[in-house]
């Protein structure tokens, strides 16, 4: 069985890459509602602050900061996409093994996940997570609906306009390492 190794920091900043199982799904778009709701229901009982999240059709990356003392980003991962999984209807393929385990077909087991180790790090991040333009969805990020980008327009922290460049001047507090 792998040795999956997850760096755990207290208190720490994460950037994540969930994916669904099958990649060529428009489901976390169509069922966005369903899923918002199941991130509100975890982070009222596991709070966690969202420094920066995109949902696209098929996977969706986020920037999170757990509270002090909390390090657990796995058991919040699993709350969600268990909350998520039980608003679907269950209309898609199970290969037999996930059958005979119960399990559903819509989540990858797996997420990616990278601490952020500094400012530098973490504007990059947000920059990442911000730009659905990369995957060809949009030709403006602000055209995108399912990103945390227009949280920031409204602070004022990016321009309407923005177009992908970095956030190096971002001041210490809004760029999330804490």
């Amino acid at each position: 069985m792998p040795d999956y190794r997850r760096n755990r920091v207290p208190g720490g900043t994460y950037f994540f890459t969930v994916n669904l199982l099958e990649r060529s799904s428009t489901l976390l778009v169509s069922q966005v509602d369903a899923l918002r709701e199941a991130v509100r229901k975890v982070r009222a009982a596991r709070p966690f602050h969202i420094d920066a999240w995109v949902v696209l059709p098929d996977h969706m990356h986020a920037i999170w900061t757990l509270p002090p003392g909390d390090a657990d980003y796995s058991a919040r991962w699993k709350a969600i996409k268990i909350a998520f999984a039980k608003t679907v209807p269950k209309i898609e393929h199970r290969s037999p093994v996930r059958a005979d385990k119960g399990e559903r077909g819509i989540w990858q087991r797996r997420f990616w996940e990278h601490t952020i180790r500094n400012e530098q790090d973490y504007a990059a991040h947000v920059d990442y997570v911000l730009n659905p333009i990369k995957h060809g969805l949009v030709a403006c990020v602000r055209d995108w609906p399912y990103s945390s980008f227009h949280r920031y327009v409204a602070r004022g922290v990016y321009a309407p306009d923005w177009a992908g460049q970095g956030v190096d001047d971002l001041p210490a507090g809004e760029r999330g390492v804490r």
